[in-house]
């Protein structure tokens, strides 16, 4: 079984929105939780569930509202009378791939109930940590901030994500296209294409391939450039977004069918790995300067080996 598979099932099931199939496959083999941004209405949501549908495995979906508890995500000690002790109800984060739809339509005290989950792999309830499955994956999509009853995430909860992945309206001929497939009874979604064994696996030998050390310095020169004095910026990437840069490049080397990296692997992950870790200011908003260009303009200042 190759990725290759897995990213054919996923564009029967999704019109158009290449790249991003791609990055959300990179992603998955790298081990990384992916966010998804865009209006409504662009199949973020169906990407998710139809990457869940096709590896197999466990899936939950949370629908993120503005009543939402940390207990709705992680679970909870209920006292039960007949014994007169607590049981722990686990929440729906215990599954390999979690689906936080509308994620940033929570308050920020529900987001961060995902941050232990995201980073240590376990969830503590009570006095007790349980582990995660492994694989556990977590796939979040977001409406743009300027959305009506959005709120803006956490940057701890951000640099947990290992790509922000942005989706934007499909061409007129892929549109037609929808509204062919779509316009009925929706097809059935691709199954059982991959299991959780061949994630794990594809993951092993994604960490085999080999990363020669002027691409790690390029990596490295990536994020330092953005921590560089600059207008539009605050702050820049920590060093997470090295490792996020290495993990990815080495993921896409994989699925290319190669067994080291190419200096395009790591630019072409860079703007997913850099977008969601930069703190942009507020001369971006006063002087209507796409967050977008500014992250293009960092990458390539950097010269690649």
């Amino acid at each position: 079984m190759k990725p290759g598979a897995l990213l054919d099932a996923l564009a029967e099931t999704v019109v158009g929105q290449h790249t991003v199939l791609e990055s959300l496959l990179h992603a998955t083999i790298a081990g990384g939780h992916v966010v998804l941004e865009g209006p409504p209405g662009l199949a973020k949501t169906l990407a998710c569930r139809a990457l869940a549908v096709a590896v197999g495995g466990s899936f939950k979906r949370v629908q993120f509202t503005p009543d939402l508890l940390p207990s709705d995500i992680v679970g909870t000690r209920v006292f039960d009378q007949r014994s007169g002790g607590f049981t722990t109800v686990l929440g729906p984060i215990f599954a390999n791939v979690l689906l936080a739809d509308e994620i940033n339509r929570a308050p920020a005290k529900v987001q961060s109930a995902l941050l232990e989950g995201m980073q240590e792999r376990q969830v503590t309830i009570g006095p007790q940590s349980f582990p995660l499955p492994d694989p556990f994956l977590v796939t979040a999509t977001m409406n743009p901030l300027d959305s009506d009853g959005t709120y803006a995430l956490p940057l701890a909860q951000m640099d947990r994500f290992l790509v922000k992945l942005v989706v934007g309206y499909p061409s007129a001929e892929e549109e037609v296209t929808i509204l062919e497939r779509f316009g009925g009874a929706p097809p059935p979604m691709p199954a059982g294409i991959a299991s959780m064994n061949d994630l794990l696996r594809w993951r092993d030998e994604a960490r085999a391939v080999y990363l020669e050390a002027r691409l790690q310095r390029y990596a490295v020169d990536l994020v330092r450039a953005t921590r560089a004095a600059h207008p539009y910026l605050d702050r820049g990437a920590s060093p997470r977004a090295t490792l996020a840069l290495a993990a990815l490049s080495r993921a896409r080397a994989l699925c290319d069918g190669r067994s080291f990296v190419v200096p395009d692997d790591v630019r072409g992950v860079a703007p997913a790995v850099l977008r969601h870790r930069l703190a942009f200011n507020y001369r971006t908003l006063t002087e209507h300067v796409d967050p977008e260009a500014v992250v293009a303009e960092l990458v390539a200042s950097v010269s690649v080996p």
